[in-house]
């Protein structure tokens, strides 16, 4: 099937096109207009970063930079102050310009990943289909991306973009010729205001510390931190009980400053710990176990196909794919991060769907299961399942997460329906181990 859709850009230093990555994700065929100029111009993605919804675009023909000034970026604009988005929205011919007021600023979710959350500005303006990835500007600099808003009678006339701190870093990443992503702590915390508790805990009366919740094994922090510690500063900015810290003449929530740093950066911790003070240093890093529960972009899904069953990782978009009902895969999706589940089964198989054939009959009860094990062996990843499903073998016997008995299948029958199957289902591929590009075609155009 191809699609089409269409965003806003804006020129800026070095002949490059920002945008939203929401703009240009999936596309295989990406074309710019200027405003007042009737050619299309075909464009190519330079980077794109789903975790803060930017992306930068350029087109190889010098005709469209002529006469053409690049925007520069300026700072966070103040509350209650004016801004003006421009754009394209519903798609319209003529750039339109909307102007709002400042209304609040600080941490939002980004839903083009769904898991990550950075600073973000809420303006009055309206936004919409087609003002995604357009300037907002005031004082002739740009203050902000459009990116998101919310629609039918949730909260009217509030839209959301993406300030120049998250810009500038976006930015400051790709200058070394690739995007490593934005770095996590890879834990939780809560704040400390009670009395009551601080006293327990032998603290100050002095509004500073936050108490550690969870780690997560596979992030950076599990070196040095555990629950129940208490994080008194982070490189060397007093936290205060509400988890707010002091930087650069602004109060701002503690993962602001991890959001201003870059893989391989180190970060330092003050720590109470059983009412002694201690201190330690981690390196930042992405958080693996993080992304299962985010969407995915510009990649083909990972699967495996055999005797007509289709075995997948369990992934938000297969969530939004299958709805499934059964509350055990929803327990390993909720909690696969915060209960460590990923330690036991760094990809939790599931049999989503059912290519119907003679040698599958009766086995839609176990569809939207989740693979235990193969023949008494442990199933932890796609890989091993896809191998032991390889291996000579008289039967294999799929254990399910739960009660109920083994899926039998049997090699030779189908070894027999392979090809009849491949041919009925057009399945061209029987396996994709590993996230590759996706070929799917979709003509998308971005306006200037």
């Amino acid at each position: 099937m191809i699609g089409r859709g269409i965003g806003a850009g804006f020129v800026i230093e070095g002949n490059r096109i920002m945008t939203n990555a929401h703009v240009v994700s999936n596309s295989r065929y990406l074309t710019v207009e200027r405003d007042g100029d009737p050619n299309k111009y075909q464009a190519k993605v330079l980077f794109v970063a789903h975790d803060c919804d930017l992306a930068l675009i350029t087109v190889d023909s010098p005709n469209f930079y002529k006469n053409m000034t690049p925007l520069k970026l300026g700072g966070i604009p103040e509350l209650e102050s004016t801004v003006s988005a421009y754009g394209y929205p519903i798609g319209g011919e003529r750039m339109s310009v909307t102007t709002g007021i400042v209304s609040r600023i600080d941490f939002q979710l980004y839903t083009h990943s769904s898991i990550d959350q950075h600073l973000a500005i809420q303006i009055s303006a309206q936004i919409n289909p087609g003002n995604s990835g357009g300037p907002v500007m005031q004082n002739a600099k740009v203050v902000g991306v459009a990116f998101q808003g919310y629609s039918g009678d949730v909260a009217q006339g509030v839209a959301y973009m993406v300030p120049t701190p998250v810009i500038n870093r976006f930015l400051k990443d790709v200058g070394d010729g690739r995007y490593d992503g934005y770095v996590d702590l890879g834990l939780t915390y809560g704040k400390l205001q009670n009395p009551a508790q601080r006293k327990f805990l032998g603290l100050k009366d002095d509004g500073r510390g936050v108490i550690v919740w969870t780690v997560v094994q596979a992030g950076p922090c599990a070196k040095i931190l555990k629950p129940g510690d208490v994080l008194l500063s982070i490189d060397n900015h007093p936290i205060a009980s509400d988890g707010n810290v002091d930087l650069e003449g602004e109060h701002v929530e503690m993962p602001e400053v991890v959001e201003r740093k870059f893989k391989r950066d180190n970060v330092k911790f003050e720590i109470w710990r059983d009412k002694q003070l201690t201190t330690g240093s981690v390196q930042l890093d992405t958080v693996p176990p993080y992304f299962m529960q985010g969407h995915k972009y510009d990649v083909r899904p990972r699967y495996v196909v055999y005797g007509g069953l289709l075995f997948q990782p369990l992934s938000l978009d297969l969530i939004e794919a299958y709805q499934p009902q059964d509350l055990r895969l929803r327990h390993f999706f909720d909690f696969y991060v915060i209960d460590q589940l990923y330690l036991e089964h760094p990809d939790v198989i599931v049999l989503t769907n059912i290519l119907p054939d003679p040698i599958n009959t009766y086995l839609a009860p176990y569809r939207g299961q989740i693979v235990d094990s193969i023949n008494g062996k442990k199933i932890h990843t796609l890989d091993e399942l896809n191998q032991t499903l390889s291996e000579p073998a008289d039967r294999f016997v799929i254990d399910m997460i739960g009660d109920g008995p083994p899926l039998i299948l049997d090699p030779k029958q189908v070894e027999s329906a392979r090809e009849r199957i491949r041919t009925r289902y057009n399945v061209v591929r029987e396996q994709n181990l590993q996230e590759q590009p996706l070929a799917k075609p979709q003509d998308l155009q971005t306006k200037l």
